[in-house]
């Protein structure tokens, strides 16, 4: 095991609890920008069934993205991103699939690699997915 310093341990769940606090608004987007690569529309009962929470949850989360400026629901009950929220969404999406490629890579299955995705790719350093980049590309 690494012995790291008090302060350096402070930063490292510091930047957890940061983490935790963005996991959502990334999902979400993520999902919308899926859908709309698919040729979709986006409505609250599609992320109701993509992450299996009830209406209310979607609703409640949706306004915190739009009072974030990352969406716009449209009178059509559609939800689009805004260009922050593609920018964001674009970038979740990316580091997703470079997860799941390098889990692959090192031999995990893919159900397995597609589970072990959702948690790591809201916790890893930009360092980290710039290593694993580099490493898939060789």
């Amino acid at each position: 095991m690494v012995s790291t310093s008090a302060d350096e341990t402070k930063r490292h769940h510091q930047r957890v609890r940061d983490q935790h606090q963005s996991e959502i608004a990334q999902d979400y987007v993520e999902a919308v920008y899926r859908l709309k690569e698919e040729g979709k529309k986006t409505r609250v009962t599609d992320i109701q069934s993509i992450f299996g929470v009830s209406h209310v949850t979607v609703i409640r989360t949706l306004g915190r993205l739009e009072d974030a400026k990352l969406i716009v629901r449209n009178k059509q009950g559609e939800v689009e991103l805004t260009t922050e929220g593609n920018s964001l969404a674009k970038q979740a999406y990316e580091r997703h699939n470079l997860v799941y490629q390098f889990l692959i890579k090192l031999g995990v299955t893919p159900e397995t690699a597609s589970a072990d995705t959702e948690g790591i790719e809201h916790h890893i350093s930009q360092e980290t997915v710039e290593k694993m980049r580099h490493f898939l590309e060789e």
